[in-house]
């Protein structure tokens, strides 16, 4: 049985502490008026050179707010209340980046679990309970990440443009997809995926758990054929979430090939953190019977997600770019113009480094080697998230302060705390899985 260590335990209520703090910070610093904001703005301009100013007044119908997109005038009245929307939605553009980041941690975790439920892998189930113990902050992350979609149903931020019905009475697109995108049926379709997704999780882990002292196989049958049902929802599911949880952000915008995209991001960032977890557990003197093939193989899947996550953003980017159709390119003109050391800085952390670094196979059998690809992965896939998410709500007022700091001490504070207290609720190995000494005798 897995004992949570003090050191542990006191840095995650450590950094959610300082993550609480410095989002208060964020949130109580933002401007109230417009005076407030051109004063903000003013100020960042001069002390670093800026020309935001300038920019927020010509780029606003391309990141999706405003009324200008609609109508194609620019009025100093509207061009100052969208530069105030941008600034106070920054501190929740900050919060609801690192809320979904961690949260999509736990739910790509979620669907490889599934898979090698339903594909009855033999090489992995030594590993269900590290598994198990990730997938346990779908619910506190869950929980937390509807109640930012509620508050801003209740207009306490600007982050989805379409949710004001100001907005959307002047634009004739919006009103096109008023059918969907409206806030009932948003909220409705949230509780749907969260539920779903959290059942399956709660009980997939209650059926694992009775396997170890059943009498025969039935609850890993049950395990079976829920997983392989599950992975239908999922698929499902995670597209449409993708759609209204991000892509909605920029409501003029579409991309047949996001849910895909987000799904890629998502799966190699949760494989990420099962080898850093497992890697972890076996260096504290637990996961004995896991060895360095088990190690590899996840590095494996790192690099080959990693792939393919690099294969749906070039295909992505390559069929937008190549049409060079307004409503699509703009998406990628914002972030060209303003967003360019976190855009090409994803790049090279997504895709070059682990292409460079994870070919060797015998580099996949390296603990520390693999721990260190995986923050870069992890930092990588976090700076993805940023760019999905900044650009449409924050504009070119962005850099990285206190609540973009806060909001990845606090969720990792609180994912640390909750995965590593699930990983004591049971013993790390599973006892009666068919496959467990296929598993223990695995070797690449």
């Amino acid at each position: 049985m897995y004992t949570f260590s003090n050191k542990l335990r006191i840095g995650s209520f450590i950094a959610m502490g300082l993550g609480v703090i410095f989002l208060a910070i964020g949130f109580l610093s933002a401007p109230s008026t417009v005076e407030e904001a051109k004063a903000m703005v003013a100020a960042h301009d001069d002390g670093h050179g800026g020309g935001h100013a300038e920019a927020a007044e010509t780029h606003g119908e391309e990141q999706g707010h405003g009324t200008e997109a609609a109508h194609g005038e620019e009025h100093d009245a509207s061009h100052d209340t969208h530069l105030l929307h941008q600034l106070q939605n920054r501190p929740w553009s900050a919060l609801y980046v690192a809320a979904f980041f961690f949260f999509m941690i736990a739910l790509g975790v979620l669907a490889f679990y599934a898979v090698q439920r339903a594909a009855q892998a033999g090489w992995s189930p030594l590993l269900f309970r590290v598994m198990e113990g990730i997938t346990a902050y779908l619910v506190p992350g869950g929980i937390i990440v509807f109640v930012i979609l509620l508050l801003s149903t209740l207009h306490m931020n600007h982050m989805f443009v379409w949710m004001d019905a100001e907005t959307v009475a002047h634009d004739e697109l919006l009103q096109g997809k008023a059918g969907y995108l409206n806030p009932t049926f948003f909220l409705i379709r949230a509780a749907i995926f969260l539920g779903g997704w959290i059942f399956y999780r709660q009980y997939s882990r209650k059926l694992s758990l009775a396997q170890d002292e059943s009498d025969d196989n039935s609850n890993f049958v049950k395990n079976f054929r829920w997983s392989a049902a599950f992975l239908v929802f999922y698929l499902i599911s995670e597209s449409m979430m993708s759609w209204d949880w991000i892509m909605s952000l920029d409501p003029h915008w579409f991309s047949t090939l996001f849910g895909w995209y987000v799904f890629a991001s998502m799966f190699v960032s949760g494989i990420t953190v099962i080898a850093m977890v497992t890697v972890y557990l076996k260096s504290k003197g637990y996961l004995e019977q896991v060895n360095d093939s088990h190690v590899h193989d996840l590095a494996k899947f790192m690099f080959g997600i990693s792939i393919f996550w690099t294969y749906l953003w070039f295909s992505q980017f390559m069929l937008i770019w190549y049409a060079d159709i307004p409503e699509e390119v703009t998406y990628y003109i914002a972030r060209f113009q303003d967003y360019k050391l976190p855009f090409f800085g994803m790049l090279v952390m997504n895709f070059v480094f682990p292409l460079l670094v994870l070919m060797n196979s015998d580099y996949k059998r390296v603990n520390w080697f693999v721990i260190m690809t995986g923050i870069v992965v992890l930092l990588g896939h976090y700076l993805d998230i940023f760019n999905m998410v900044m650009p449409a709500t924050v504009g070119d007022q962005w850099y990285i302060g206190l609540p973009e700091i806060g909001g990845i001490l606090f969720f990792g504070g609180l994912f640390v705390f909750w995965v590593f207290t699930a990983l004591t609720k049971a013993p790390l190995q599973p006892k009666r899985n068919p496959f467990i000494e296929e598993s223990r005798h695995f070797h690449y």
